[in-house]
């Protein structure tokens, strides 16, 4: 079950059980069209995608020293290229 995209679209909903369902803060349960769920994409998913493709910082300081700039610009425009933001 998609907890972000429930969140994102009921926002009455204040948690989410795998099993249970979702609840109101008074802990009603709240009908969700499950489709819209599965469907939804979740805006900052490239930033999760980019934190998880960044090499460390002593990998990046690395490349800084023995590539220079322009090796480390290339290297993290390569990442960016690979996981843009939505609407660019």
């Amino acid at each position: 079950m998609n907890h972000n995209a429930i969140y994102a679209l009921y926002p009455q909903v204040v948690s989410v059980d795998d099993t249970a369902g979702a609840f109101d803060k008074d802990g009603n349960q709240v009908e969700f069209d499950r489709a819209l769920v599965d469907a939804w994409v979740d805006p900052n998913q490239y930033k999760y995608d980019r934190a998880r493709e960044y090499p460390s910082f002593a990998d990046q300081f690395d490349i800084l020293f023995h590539g220079g700039y322009d090796g480390w610009k290339a290297l993290v425009q390569s990442v960016k290229d690979k996981y843009p933001k939505p609407g660019n």
